[in-house]
């Protein structure tokens, strides 16, 4: 198949899911609330891509929630080329990609987050994942979520499951605090055996985690909480906030490669405190 199609297959869906997703979230929200879209160019100089972030902030069901959409190109900065498969022979690089952060009102549904991404450079590959970092301790959630990725996973081989939620809690780690940022999930990187066995799993891996968010949700929102549940959720969050900041490859990949700041950093909680 050739490279230009693969990369329109890949954007396209990801776009795709871009606008499910919040139909879902305009939904849940009764569509009481709407996004506020901000469209962004990677260039003012020259014609380098860019995407369009969506944002909801103060809704019933999300005290904020980001929907990021980009498809960029151009050339790596020499600093950042040795990083990267394939970029050391060619600087050039193409990337579109999907990610989605949930930070809920009620401190029983936990924050969720999800990416996934296809990069070209002289290697084409995808990479993604989803997580979910609870405030409240639920283990019939976890088992439930966790029992969810695997059946998807094992759709497509027996053993990704294994691997990809190895991958992630070793990924989504506070080496400072030693500590879990949340529940884990399943991770994965430089995904390029098979372009249509990769896609048909990274498009099931978007449909999954539809499902996975609806039902946590529909299943707490009317759940109720109290002011130090609130505290506890204000506390998790400074640990996302910290891992964000200092570890996530995907924030550094996109203010390093000219992102749009506010885009890569509405991964951040409204509200976060250390004590």
């Amino acid at each position: 198949m050739d490279n230009e199609i693969k990369k329109d297959l890949a954007s396209n869906w990801f776009k795709l899911l871009q606008n499910a997703i919040c139909n879902d979230i305009s939904r849940l929200e009764k569509n009481k609330i709407k996004f506020k879209s901000t469209s962004w160019q990677r260039s003012k100089d020259r014609d380098e891509g860019g995407g369009e972030y969506r944002i909801i902030k103060n809704g019933k069901v999300f005290e904020k929630v980001g929907v990021n959409f980009s498809k960029v190109y151009g050339k790596f900065p020499k600093k950042f080329q040795k990083n990267i498969p394939g970029a050391s022979k060619d600087p050039r690089f193409w990337a579109s990609g999907i990610s989605i952060v949930m930070h809920m009102q009620n401190p029983h549904i936990p924050a969720m987050h999800f990416n996934t991404r296809y990069i070209c450079t002289t290697q084409n590959w995808f990479g993604g994942g989803m997580d979910v970092t609870p405030s409240i301790k639920d283990t019939n959630e976890k088992n439930k979520f966790h029992r969810s990725l695997k059946t998807m996973c094992d759709r497509h081989n027996k053993n990704y499951y294994t691997k990809y939620k190895k991958w992630c809690d070793e990924y989504f780690y506070l080496p400072h605090r030693n500590e879990a940022r949340g529940i884990g999930g399943i991770f994965f990187d430089y995904k390029k055996n098979n372009f249509e066995k990769d896609f048909k799993f990274v498009r099931d891996l978007g449909v999954t985690f539809q499902m996975i968010f609806n039902n946590i949700i529909e299943n707490k929102i009317k759940k109720k909480w109290t002011l130090k549940d609130k505290e506890m959720q204000y506390i998790k969050r400074g640990r996302y906030a910290e891992f964000n900041l200092l570890y996530d490859r995907g924030t550094k990949f996109g203010l390093q490669t000219g992102g749009n700041v506010e885009g890569i950093l509405m991964s951040l909680p409204p509200t976060a405190k250390w004590k």
